[in-house]
């Protein structure tokens, strides 16, 4: 990806923000775009919206370890604003490639852009929101991304009814004993 040109991103990017977690997770996060914190380290959320996912995370006990995390697009785009539609439709490629090796059972798109990219939709974010859709064999659930969160409190809660939901189906999974090997294992 090192060398990619598909679009402008790359030229003011400092960094590739490809993904991070577990390569065998069974869930996994998608987000939009790299911001500021995530172009200087290389690494998806680890900024504001990262540290309120990481407390998502914990509150249905789990943790980045059991999880992968990745972008749609994979480099910042400037003034973090939303990546365009061409933007993302040329680095689809890349993020299809990463769920094809890490096989997910369940993505949870965070945020319109990821919904509307991996879903294929033009839906609103606020009317698909908390709905499971499958496609390809992979469970999917969009939510409100944490940055949206973090400027409006008020859809915290709708956020929590989506993880509930995201843990009961997780849990169930890994009842039935579907593959789950920790980070570590790797």
């Amino acid at each position: 990806m090192a060398g990619c040109n598909r679009c402008d991103l790359r030229r003011s990017a400092n960094n590739i923000v490809f993904g991070q977690g577990n390569p065998q997770a069974n869930l996994m996060f998608v987000g939009e775009a790299p911001g500021a914190e995530e172009d200087k380290q290389g690494l998806p959320f680890v900024g504001a919206a990262g540290q309120l996912l990481d407390k998502i995370l914990a509150a249905i006990e789990l943790n980045r370890e059991e999880v992968y995390i990745a972008n749609i697009v994979k480099c910042r785009p400037t003034e973090n604003r939303t990546p365009k539609a061409e933007e993302a439709a040329a680095c689809l490629s890349h993020l299809m490639r990463q769920i094809d090796i890490i096989q997910p059972k369940i993505i949870v798109c965070l945020g319109a852009v990821a919904a509307k990219t991996l879903m294929d939709t033009e839906e609103k974010i606020s009317a698909m929101r908390g709905i499971w859709r499958e496609k390809d064999g992979i469970r999917y659930m969009a939510t409100f991304h944490p940055a949206a969160l973090l400027r409006n409190q008020s859809l915290k809660r709708p956020v929590w009814e989506d993880m509930k939901k995201v843990r009961d189906v997780y849990q169930e999974l890994m009842a039935r004993g579907d593959r789950l090997v920790t980070y570590s294992d790797c």
